[in-house]
């Protein structure tokens, strides 16, 4: 018997496209969508196409924003002498729920991963140095993930940046809250101990 596509089938193909979704959560959030008021499921597709549509890269950090410039640069109290590098708009979400940086941001939008095929030239590196010669920056954040690839981008960046005077620094790694010293790999306690503070 031949694979019908149904519009159910394909709801949930869609769904079971996106990052993180399997098969079951998939079908789980397809059933939702179906259950739901009519007006709630247009208004659902609706917010989805709107989004896709009015939102880009801010024209100075490359964050994601529905105007020319996102929030965070048109906001004239942030600290303009510091930017924190991260790897995507997530990574700003996760820094702002802290409420306690209160610096600019730069998002790259990836980081350098040969494997991938993934070089320098397809992140926004050019218009961060293009922000650091441009303003009075006095410090670069690496936020990138403490992975090889996050790694990679922190030092090929540091190698640009410290050059022009500026300084980069990077962000403490160690022992999580509540974590237990006996299950912590080497390279996470040598980070935490790199990166302790004075108590």
């Amino acid at each position: 018997m031949a694979y019908t596509v149904t519009p159910l089938t394909k709801l949930i193909e869609h769904f079971e496209r996106l990052p993180g979704i399997g098969r079951k959560s998939a079908q789980r959030l397809a059933f939702h969508v179906l259950n739901m008021p009519l007006e709630r499921a247009q208004d659902f597709a609706a917010s989805i196409l709107e989004a896709r549509e009015k939102i880009h890269k801010c024209t100075i950090c490359q964050n994601l924003t529905d105007g020319e410039l996102c929030p965070i640069c048109r906001d004239e109290s942030r600290d303009r002498s510091i930017i924190c590098v991260v790897e995507n708009s997530q990574d700003v979400l996760a820094f702002e729920r802290t409420k306690e940086y209160k610096g600019l941001y730069h998002v790259l939008h990836g980081l350098i991963s040969p494997m991938d095929g993934v070089g320098p030239e397809q992140l926004h590196i050019k218009e961060l140095l293009l922000r650091v010669a441009d303003s009075e920056v006095q410090e670069i954040v690496m936020a990138t993930n403490p992975t090889v690839e996050g790694e990679t981008t922190a030092m090929y960046l540091a190698r640009l940046i410290k050059p022009l005077g500026i300084k980069v620094s990077r962000l403490a790694y160690g022992i999580p809250v509540g974590g237990n010293l006996e299950y912590a790999d080497e390279t996470t306690l040598y980070r935490a101990l790199q990166g302790r503070n004075e108590i």
